[in-house]
């Protein structure tokens, strides 16, 4: 069989496995934040005014998080586990090491706004449940996670 024929079908067949992969993730990723919400409005208990304001404001919090999150902290994650962190010369991993601080600072800085935000639509004392709740959620799937995780 010809080279010109067979490559567009085997292009055609990595691009589908790749997309699958994308709608898999996105799935996992929406199936993820309804269980969030489910899990928030639960442990919160909030009025349907406070719901009203909340959400909008938590969601574009949580996409903005999720965002440096993933793209800034996961390509440095990436270089921290390739053999390059070993060979960096002291002037390479000082301008690493600043770009990692800011993006914590960045982080950082995002939280402090939201809590700034949220303490005109919230008590005090629901933000502060919002944060335990947030971290009991996320300890709540990462042992789901270890559950249905291989077993060793």
């Amino acid at each position: 069989m010809n080279l010109k024929k067979i490559f567009p079908l085997v292009l055609l067949l990595v691009s589908f496995t790749f997309y699958a992969q994308g709608e898999r993730m996105r799935e996992k990723k929406e199936q993820i934040k309804t269980m969030k919400v489910a899990f928030l409005t639960t442990e919160l208990n909030l009025t349907s005014s406070e719901a009203e304001k909340f959400w909008p404001v938590y969601n574009t919090f949580d996409d903005k998080q999720f965002e440096l999150r993933h793209q800034k902290m996961k390509s440095f994650m990436r270089r921290m586990n390739d053999e390059s962190v070993d060979k960096m010369s002291e002037k390479e991993a000082s301008a690493f090491l600043n770009q990692m601080e800011s993006t914590e600072e960045e982080l950082f800085l995002l939280r402090k706004k939201f809590i700034a935000t949220l303490k005109s639509i919230l008590p005090a004392t629901k933000i502060i449940q919002l944060r335990k709740s947030e971290e009991d959620f996320n300890r709540k799937l990462l042992q789901q996670y270890r559950d249905k995780g291989p077993k060793r």
